[in-house]
């Protein structure tokens, strides 16, 4: 019943992932133009760079801030992570150990009792 359950989130979380692979796309561009923009505002000396690269760096914020369904298909992604890794654990089943000592106890006890 558990790998029903996590097959069953993992596939809402890979159709909400592929929903927003264009949205994360755009995201990452967005945020590729706005880092090398910060980088070039921070090279510049001179005025009218300055003044261009913050006009760019502005654009491409507002490109980023518009792209925001891409958290939720980040997050998607990281629930299939989870799921993965919870796929190849597998169950601990505790059995009794005939070398305990404490259970050898409690059986010769309730056989001296009968």
């Amino acid at each position: 019943m558990k790998k029903f359950g996590l097959l069953l989130a993992g596939g809402i979380a890979a159709i909400v992932l592929l929903a927003n692979l264009g949205p994360i796309v755009g995201l990452a561009i967005s945020l590729l133009i706005m880092y090398y923009s910060f980088k070039g505002f921070i090279k510049t000396d001179s005025t009218g760079k300055k003044i261009l690269w913050a006009l760019i760096g502005l654009a491409a914020f507002s490109a980023t801030v518009s792209n925001f369904p891409a958290i939720i298909g980040l997050v998607a992604l990281y629930v299939l992570y989870v799921i993965y890794k919870n796929w190849k654990k597998e169950e601990v089943i505790m059995e009794e150990s005939s070398s305990d000592p404490f259970t050898n106890f409690e059986r010769e006890w309730s056989q001296l009792k009968n």
